[in-house]
């Protein structure tokens, strides 16, 4: 099974990297795109996208599981389509705790890498995200993503 590598650089940074067999354009719009969006992230759990992909736009997700709404927005900060781009990233039960993530896409021989920097105003906030079940989550979304790349590559 393909996993996400997970580090921990510095006390407020968390870097995440996964490969997808891929290729670069597909992948990165199958994280900038509301049509592709809702297919994979949440887990690929039903998924309302509003997404506003440009500089000083906003994006808010609303996943819904286990009978429940998890919503989660942010703005983007900058974008350099189709190599990287970086949003601020808020759950929004917990507002007031925004981090920071950037995102880098690489592809080689046809496989992309997403690689995600995630920079948190304190360690626990960090720690706290590291312990909300985080990871799992990441790794349910994007196996949600590989099968979803296999469709509609």
């Amino acid at each position: 099974m393909n996993t996400i590598a997970i580090s921990t650089p510095s006390p407020t940074e968390l870097v995440m990297s996964r490969t997808f067999d891929a290729p670069k354009a597909l992948v990165w719009a199958a994280h900038t795109q509301a049509e592709h969006l809702r297919h994979w992230w949440g887990r690929g759990n039903p998924l309302d996208v509003t997404i506003d992909f440009r500089v000083g736009g906003t994006w808010r997700f609303v996943e819904t599981a286990d009978g429940q709404e998890h919503p989660f927005r942010g703005e983007f900060l900058e974008i350099s389509a189709p190599d990287t781009f970086t949003w601020t990233f808020e759950y929004e039960p917990m507002a007031g705790h925004v981090a920071v993530d950037t995102y880098v896409f690489t592809e080689e021989a046809g496989r992309t890498t997403v690689t995600s920097t995630t920079r948190f105003d304190t360690q626990a906030d960090r720690d706290g995200m590291m312990q909300s079940g985080m990871e799992q989550g990441a790794n349910q979304s994007y196996a949600a993503l590989d099968a979803y790349l296999i469709k509609i590559g």
